[in-house]
């Protein structure tokens, strides 16, 4: 993230939802992986708010690492940029009844208590990244006090052989073992660490898994997509626009794309899921299942063209699903709300804003209009591989994949069409902490509304 405060947004941009920080940086991008094959899940019902059984681990206390003071200061904003009021806290309640597994302490050395606000944590180690967050309970939020993002390419050559390879599984390692050494210095007090769609195809994946609860000491669920659709809503619907009826909300990530449908969210109250689906196509995916890329205008289009209709199929059943919803919705209310959290959804948000370089202060809780987003999608689909490597917050690293990025997005807003788009540098490791720390919204005094 960039230490100036972020320019003047375009007329109608606005920003919900800010989390303190005590220290926050900047998103590394996602790296190549590979295809995944075609299937799509989903299911309907489901409070976001209801976890599945899953392992969180008390951390034995340790020295804090010197850093910064905890700052409770409200971010200020760029100049001129409209912003929306500060929404409530997203509310993260415990159930009772909710399945309690026993506690097992990481394998390090134990050090006494010092006092400090004890600290909790979240892995999310992905197909193409390995993120950790580190906060502590600040009030009726969070502050986060350290965090860190590799891309370690653990799916890659996973279409081919169905395995993760032995170079993939010793970068994620690595990676691995710096947030181990995070949870020690920080006084981690629970902690869930999670993997996604890389280990869930794998045949070797739970052997991954052992290896580095073994090597690390960190203990890694592999969830299912419809729980890592649950934690990224939990994550980021706080952002979402307020407004009556279901609204929709995706992530499109580097093997698969989510979307969820949800209730009508209240004073930043836990939404329940109406109805939901994941695909196999994410921007990377998606992108090795066509064609290698052809320094063509004519081939450019075709290849855009049988992304685009990659994806309408796999979203076809859903969107027959979501097609009563939609419909009633905009001929109750006149309007849809539409949420993503992804790096497709932050970058396009970036060129929007003609940032020239990313910076999270500026895009996160960013609301744009969608049809400067399909302009932007048009645009990045005509131009070549060197053309789009030239544009601001694209560059190398997401200069072959934004594409396929674009194909997906488009399609989302061809099946629920609304007029902004809400963006959300957030997700699954703050639906994480949220469910952890079990932070409830604060309730209006009598007589607020």
């Amino acid at each position: 993230m960039a230490d100036n405060p972020p320019p003047a947004a375009p007329k109608g941009i606005h920003k919900r939802g800010a989390i303190s920080k005590r220290r926050s940086r900047r998103s590394k991008r996602d790296a190549p992986l590979p295809a995944a094959e075609p299937r799509a899940t989903g299911g309907r019902s489901d409070d976001v708010s209801s976890s599945p059984a899953h392992t969180t681990r008390p951390v034995e206390a340790g020295a804090l690492a010197s850093g910064p003071r905890a700052s409770g200061r409200r971010r200020r904003g760029g100049r001129g940029r409209p912003r929306a009021p500060e929404s409530p806290p997203i509310a993260a309640p415990q159930r009772e009844d909710a399945p309690r597994p026993a506690p097992s302490a990481l394998p390090h050395p134990a050090t006494p208590y010092t006092g400090h606000t004890q600290a909790y944590a979240a892995i999310d180690l992905g197909t193409n990244n390995c993120r950790l967050l580190i906060a502590r309970p600040s009030g009726d939020s969070f502050v986060v006090v350290d965090a860190f993002s590799r891309v370690v390419r653990l799916g890659e050559g996973l279409a081919q052989t169905g395995r993760l390879s032995d170079a993939a599984m010793d970068r994620a390692l690595v990676a691995l073992r710096v947030c181990g050494d995070k949870l020690r210095r920080r006084n981690v007090h629970l902690a869930r660490s999670v993997a996604t769609e890389a280990c869930r195809r794998a045949t070797n994946g739970p052997d991954f898994i052992a290896r580095v609860k073994a090597e690390t000491g960190i203990a890694l669920d592999i969830i299912s997509a419809r729980e890592e659709a649950r934690l990224a809503v939990l994550g980021c619907h706080i952002l979402l626009e307020p407004g009556p009826g279901p609204a929709l909300v995706f992530d499109i990530g580097g093997g698969s794309t989510e979307l969820v449908l949800i209730e009508n969210v209240v004073d930043g109250a836990v939404p329940v899921i109406l109805d939901w689906v994941s695909i196999p196509y994410g921007v990377v995916s998606l992108t090795e299942s066509c064609a290698a890329e052809v320094d063509s205008p004519i081939a450019r289009a075709t290849r855009y063209a049988e992304m685009r209709a990659l994806v309408a199929n796999a979203f076809a059943a859903f969107a027959d699903r979501i097609a009563p919803v939609r419909v009633a919705q905009v001929a109750e209310h006149g309007a849809l709300r539409l949420l993503g959290t992804s790096g497709t959804v932050t970058t396009l948000a970036s060129v929007h804003l003609d940032l020239p370089h990313y910076d999270r202060s500026a895009v996160d809780g960013c609301i744009v209009p969608a049809e400067s987003m399909r302009g932007i999608c048009t645009n990045l689909a005509t131009l070549s591989l060197a053309g789009r490597r030239e544009v601001a917050c694209i560059g190398r690293e997401r200069a072959d994949l934004v594409v396929a990025g674009c194909a997906i997005l488009e399609s989302i807003l061809d099946l629920w069409p609304a007029a902004r788009l809400g963006v959300a540098d957030r997700g699954i490791r703050e639906g994480i902490l949220r469910s952890l720390i079990g932070i409830h919204p604060p309730r209006p005094a009598m007589g607020e509304t």
